[in-house]
């Protein structure tokens, strides 16, 4: 799974440190198995009773569309569908039809897939079923926008730089979408199953992917004072101001909320979440002899701020210890430098870490940040091997570039693209 797995394992200094770091990445390697999207979903659609539908139509979309959708057509007999996916391959079906797409700024590409995926379900008969596979990265992939397509572009890239979380993401991208919150039901007239892998802390069907099929608990007035909380209201498009002031007036309907008849004929069904990934890591440690806890599944807040604390916890625990964290935490980008949320908090800790503890954070879609790495790994000697090659750290981190310390140290976690995302694991260890 890892592609730098021996030098990572080697670059242990001590013989506990490379047994400790061979050991994590088994832990990883387990992690990335249970979430894996095929089984995942076909598991859990065999189990279905679909005998009351006429014909089931197919719409998957995110970072693990792919490997869901070839689930879903060996578990079920598929009449028609559609895969937009980030990866470079197709399902291998003559009935499945698949678009390349872009994230996390989206394209012309992605809007002539959507068009694609909204006339398949005006195929739909109120007799047919459409299963609905979503994952993480489906807010831009799903895209057909009340603003121009620039615009949009330069709304995205804005809210990633300025320290929002996703969920304050996905409320300004609902309220500038015909599809986004809901309002993708407003095209179907059958029955609704929507499986969803989640990369939301705390599950919310609203916010993940920008909740297509989900009543959205979010709304204009909310979608404008993120924009002045992030002072971004006199910098975004004017397109974006008019849309949210025409929503704010009536002028645009609100998304469908709670309540609404439209939700009667769908069923939203998480079947994979970082829950799932952190029980599995925590097994998988179990196995190998560890004494294990999970702290959280949905840790939150400044990358570093996180990290701080983890290692803090740990720094109590006892040789033979292990911890494991996950969630999704934010960076304020001040630098200009390479690297995600992921590096840039095991970066932030290599100071604290003592010499028989080794710590990890690993995006477990195998992409953390503006980088190719899916996140770093550090031990107690870290800093030391770092001192030795003229690395300041601290330089790194002001510069937001843990990328390039970790690559000159050979620590980077390279995985290429997992087809899964439920955000991010941190896993702890005293050797």
């Amino acid at each position: 799974m890892f592609r730098n797995y021996l030098d990572i394992v080697n670059n242990g200094r001590t013989k506990e440190l490379r047994k400790g770091r061979k050991d994590i990445l088994s832990i990883l390697s387990s992690v990335l198995e249970a979430i894996d999207p095929y089984r995942i979903t076909f598991n859990y659609l065999k189990n279905r009773d679909f005998s009351d539908c006429d014909d089931i139509y197919l719409l998957a979309f995110g970072k693990a569309s792919l490997r869901m959708a070839e689930g879903a057509i060996d578990a079920v007999d598929i009449k028609e569908g559609i895969v937009i996916t980030t990866e470079n391959r197709k399902v291998e079906k003559d009935n499945i039809r698949t678009f390349q797409g872009d994230h996390p700024i989206p394209t012309e590409r992605n809007i002539e897939a959507t068009e694609e995926a909204l006339k398949m379900i005006e195929r739909c008969k109120e007799k047919d079923m459409l299963i609905v596979l979503i994952s993480g990265g489906g807010s831009s992939l799903l895209c057909k926008p009340r603003i121009p397509l620039e615009d949009m572009q330069k709304l995205t890239e804005l809210l990633l730089k300025c320290g929002a979380d996703i969920k304050e993401i996905n409320t300004l991208r609902k309220h500038l979408s015909y599809v986004k919150g809901g309002q993708l039901l407003r095209f179907v007239k059958c029955n609704v199953l929507s499986c969803i892998i989640s990369d939301v802390v705390g599950d919310p069907v609203d916010s993940i992917a920008s909740g297509p099929t989900a009543p959205d608990t979010s709304t204009f007035h909310d979608a404008r004072e993120i924009l002045i909380k992030y002072d971004l209201w006199n910098k975004v498009p004017s397109s974006v101001r008019d849309i949210i002031q025409k929503g704010l007036n009536g002028q645009i309907e609100e998304t469908p909320k709670a309540g609404d008849r439209i939700f009667q004929r769908v069923e939203n069904v998480i079947i994979a979440n970082n829950e799932l990934a952190c029980r599995a890591a925590k097994r998988k440690a179990e196995e190998l002899g560890y004494r294990a806890e999970i702290i959280s599944s949905t840790l939150t807040g400044d990358a570093r701020v996180a990290g701080k604390k983890l290692v803090e916890y740990l720094s109590s625990k006892s040789r033979g210890d292990v911890i494991v964290s996950g969630g999704e935490t934010t960076v304020k980008v001040r630098g200009k430098g390479k690297g995600g949320r992921n590096q840039e908090m095991v970066l932030s800790v290599i100071d604290k870490l003592e010499k028989d503890m080794l710590f990890v954070s690993f995006a477990t879609d195998g992409v953390d940040g503006n980088s190719d790495a899916a996140g770093a790994v550090a031990d107690g000697y870290t800093r030391i091997r770092a001192e030795e090659m003229g690395l300041d750290f601290r330089k790194y981190l002001e510069n937001n570039d843990s990328y390039h310390f970790f690559k000159e140290l050979g620590d980077l976690l390279i995985t290429g693209k997992t087809g899964t995302n439920v955000m991010d694991v941190q896993i702890g260890m005293r050797c």
